[in-house]
């Protein structure tokens, strides 16, 4: 597949790391055979097939592993090992893939509301992207659990869009940000909000350190598995899975520790070493009766 390369000025602490990328590696791994010109309609294929490839996951920090956005190591877990990530992750590798197509990509980063009301400040602390195509702005992420978009979304105020059943919507919060909101069970639910204000490679390496070392972090306690579907999404956190389909209350499930291993495998798709499955077992058994109740993981 041929791909559309540009040049820029800026300093490489302000580009993508866009000519160590194994295009073809990335586009094996999402099972993407469609076209590449940088188009909204490429853009649209390319988002929904990563997110149906990659999962949301954090077992390498509950297992005392070291997440780095290099994309080296970007490359490595998440195209070579198969493994997913999460925000940080996934959209530094989604952004770096655009870039090389011919896209302008921005980063942003949000702070998380999760059902908040928009009027509380949270930290900011997610990765997600704005992306320039046929002349307009455009909303990006892959990286945000299980409840995210799973198409672009037209980067103007009051903008609606469905994704199959799933609704969103763009407004103005009362802090001046721009506001992602998704319809569940009719009613309009905060995802995060942000500003114009871009973010580069090392905002994102700072947020991503955070996310994986900090006590208070709920991808430091809890494990965390997702995955955003056109039809049915999913929600794993410490035993507690959960599933979502468009209109109903999610169908809650409390699993075994020792099912936990093949709960990943087979409903997310990760397959740990036997070294990894004995940690997160270990981790499982010594979980008490817990919920996610609160936790701003997405679900």
């Amino acid at each position: 597949m041929q791909a559309v390369s540009t040049t820029q000025s800026l300093h490489e602490s302000a580009r993508w790391e866009t000519p160590a990328l194994d295009l073809e590696a990335y586009l094996a791994r999402i099972d993407y055979r469609g076209p590449l010109s940088p188009d909204l309609e490429t853009l649209r294929a390319l988002q929904q097939a990563h997110l149906a490839a990659v999962p949301f996951e954090n077992l390498d920090v509950v297992t005392g592993g070291e997440i780095r956005i290099d994309l080296g190591s970007l490359q490595d877990k998440l195209v070579r090992r198969r493994r997913g990530g999460y925000c940080h992750e996934h959209n530094t590798l989604f952004a770096t893939v655009l870039d090389r197509l011919g896209f302008e990509v921005a980063g942003r980063n949000a702070r998380m509301l999760m059902g908040e009301d928009a009027s509380v400040v949270t930290p900011l602390g997610h990765t997600m992207l704005v992306v320039k195509a046929e002349g307009r702005d455009w909303l990006v992420d892959v990286g945000v659990g299980n409840v995210g978009p799973r198409e672009p979304i037209r980067l103007e105020v009051n903008s609606e869009a469905n994704h199959g059943p799933w609704e969103y919507r763009l407004e103005r919060s009362p802090l001046g940000y721009w506001l992602l909101r998704h319809k569940r069970l009719g009613e309009w639910f905060n995802i995060y909000q942000f500003s114009d204000e871009p973010t580069y490679r090392a905002d994102s390496a700072e947020y991503n350190y955070l996310a994986s070392h900090h006590p208070a972090s709920p991808f430091v306690r809890r494990i965390v598995a997702q995955h955003n579907g056109a039809e049915v999404r999913l929600a794993l956190t410490d035993l507690e899975l959960k599933i979502f389909r468009p209109g109903e209350p999610p169908e809650l499930h409390r699993i075994a520790a020792s099912e936990l291993p093949g709960v990943l495998r087979e409903r997310f798709g990760l397959a740990s070493a036997p070294q990894q499955e004995r940690l997160l077992l270990r981790r499982a058994e010594a979980l008490t009766e817990a919920t996610s109740e609160g936790e701003q993981l997405g679900t």
